[in-house]
């Protein structure tokens, strides 16, 4: 009788073992719906699509480039507060290229010193949200807002020199966000 009393109780905590694993699954389920569903603006568009798709959406661009392709690239700023810009590139023929994010790492590294100009930096990333002039290294630095790692505020500078041409990078803490950072 003892035997199968412990028989019960084990068939007992395995159902409800498996009824826990199976609840686990499908709140996983839901959370990767819910997830789905938040996808970023960026992630909305496919390549091919005509821009009045884009421009529908995300309403008109407040910033239009030239491309040395022929097509455009159209750029949704949040900037001065914001930590977002997407860049979308239309074609000659009016349809979708490419759309995404730009103030992040990825796209920041993708910059040339010695090579990249402030107009390429323009192009790439838009307006900075401050520029600064350093007298002393003859250096004009553009500021843009991003965040890093999803966790981290931080600014990305590009550092120009005297003929427009990119001397250095260096990321900086966001003197609106850091939390250590004082002001005196």
């Amino acid at each position: 009788m003892l035997t199968r009393f412990a028989r019960v109780s084990d068939s007992a905590a395995l159902g409800s073992r498996t009824f826990v694993l199976l609840q686990r699954a499908a709140i996983a389920c839901i959370a990767a719906l819910m997830l789905a569903a938040c996808a970023q603006p960026w992630q909305q568009f496919q390549a091919g699509q005509d821009q009045s798709t884009i421009i529908a959406r995300l309403g008109p661009p407040r910033e239009t480039y030239d491309l040395p392709n022929g097509g455009r690239r159209l750029m949704w700023p949040t900037q001065p507060m914001g930590t977002t810009t997407v860049a979308a590139d239309i074609d000659a023929s009016g349809k979708i290229v490419n759309v995404r994010q730009v103030l992040q790492i990825s796209e920041f590294n993708r910059a040339e010193i010695g090579t990249w100009t402030r107009n390429d930096v323009l192009i790439n990333f838009g307006r900075p949200v401050e520029t600064a002039f350093f007298r002393l290294s003859q250096r004009e630095v553009w500021s843009y807002r991003y965040i890093e790692n999803n966790i981290t505020p931080l600014l990305f500078n590009f550092s120009f020199d005297n003929t427009g041409i990119l001397r250095a990078t260096q990321r900086t803490p966001d003197p609106l966000r850091d939390r250590n950072f004082r002001r005196f």
